[in-house]
């Protein structure tokens, strides 16, 4: 692909709302995972007793299901972007392509 075509991606209106849905909502889930993580984090350094209750009387506290939480959300949310991706983002890239032929 030569410098002309790329200038003309570059100059695509439908490439340029592309790039920004794609940036505000990696975004979204990047802010999304920092607040469950640095939360989760926030808890221990300030209030572990709180993930040290014991869920209905067992041996089994609190923190256990908050941390799968955490673990399980990341995942979840690439699950989400895989799937904006393959929704909207890699259609909006096929339309971008076939403007260019």
């Amino acid at each position: 692909m030569g410098d002309g075509n790329v200038k003309q991606i570059q100059d695509e209106p439908l490439f340029h709302d592309l790039v920004e849905r794609r940036k505000r909502f990696a975004w979204t889930l990047a802010i999304a995972m920092l607040v469950i993580y640095f939360g989760f984090i926030a808890i221990i350094a300030f209030a572990p007793w709180l993930l040290a209750i014991p869920i209905a009387g067992s041996v089994t506290t609190i923190g256990i299901p908050v941390g799968l939480f955490v673990i399980v959300s990341a995942f979840a949310l690439t699950g989400i972007y895989v799937w904006r991706a393959n929704a909207v983002f890699d259609p909006l890239t096929l339309r971008i392509i076939e403007r260019m032929k």
